[in-house]
């Protein structure tokens, strides 16, 4: 595609979760930390809300990866919109257990054994899902009940739930309220301001092997960032688009004229209004009114 044209080694804007192009900005670092401290401390449940698009599936695969194996068993699980019991198998086979032929009392048993084991051979697990707002409310009691196996010391496992702000109102439930009461750890994903996209332009572009200072002129990623609110997800569909358009001109600097087509060609997505271009609206309509007045007032 473009990489050749801008001496680039990979595709810097690509929307699966690559932690190569972990977000190393303040929101998404201290949300790692906390998760890392919370787990260090054998805290029960970690809280992550983001809205669409802020990098919480790239937290979770970084998350993954940053557990070391020898100290922690994770299971991952990414479809959260699971029966109770189906729920529980995705957990039981995520720890090892076959679990073909058991029917719900054996398979509770397996994973209390399981867990048991894990824990003399003083390995911790983490239970990670992904999207947990869209968890059934019968399944999250399940969840909560699962968590109740414990030895005399500790809990013998650990759950980090990721999901959007409909987690919180899913949570809010008084039926659930058992669970709420058993977050220690709660983090919300922020947007990133302007500073902030541009920083986070010029680190992809540097992982995917980029040499030289930047590929984006300063208001052409200060436009990117109105444009997109801050959202990782829409900020690397902007560039992405912004550096299609420089490579089919045979630019080899984005400028705003790129980013403009960029969000032209995005759904859901509008260049901000200037004050200047807003100003002029309003004189526009003025001339245009006032024109109108004058041709009713001849007519008549």
């Amino acid at each position: 595609m473009y990489t050749e044209h801008f001496g680039l080694t990979e595709l810097p804007f690509t929307l699966t979760p690559n932690t190569h192009f972990f977000l190393n900005m303040p929101t998404h670092q201290e949300a790692l930390n906390l998760i890392m401290v919370a787990l260090a401390g054998g805290d029960g449940f970690v809280k992550v809300v983001g809205e669409v698009g802020t990098g919480k599936t790239l937290l979770c695969r970084k998350l993954l990866n940053a557990l070391d194996d020898e100290q922690y068993v994770t299971a991952y699980i990414p479809n959260s919109q699971l029966s109770p019991d189906a729920f529980r198998k995705s957990f039981a086979q995520e720890v090892g257990i076959d679990v073909q032929g058991m029917d719900s009392f054996a398979l509770l048993d397996a994973i209390n054994h399981r867990l048991i084991a894990l824990a003399q051979e003083q390995r911790k697990v983490v239970l990670l899902v992904d999207e947990a707002q869209a968890i059934p409310e019968e399944t999250v009691e399940a969840l909560r009940l699962l968590t109740n196996l414990e030895t005399e010391s500790s809990k013998l496992f650990q759950v980090v739930l990721l999901g959007q702000p409909e987690l919180d109102e899913l949570l809010s439930r008084k039926s659930l309220r058992q669970l709420l009461q058993r977050i220690t750890f709660s983090y919300q994903l922020k947007h990133l301001d302007v500073e902030a996209v541009g920083h986070y332009i010029d680190q992809r572009i540097q992982r995917a092997g980029f040499e030289g200072m930047s590929l984006f002129k300063r208001d052409a990623a200060k436009l990117i960032a109105k444009a997109s609110d801050g959202v990782p997800r829409l900020i690397n569909i902007l560039s992405h688009k912004s550096l299609l358009s420089a490579y089919g001109k045979g630019d080899l600097i984005v400028d705003r004229t790129h980013v403009k087509r960029a969000i032209e060609d995005t759904q859901g997505v509008s260049a901000p209004v200037t004050p200047v271009s807003f100003l002029w609206g309003v004189l526009g309509s003025l001339i245009l009114l006032s024109a109108a007045l004058a041709y009713l007032r001849f007519s008549g």
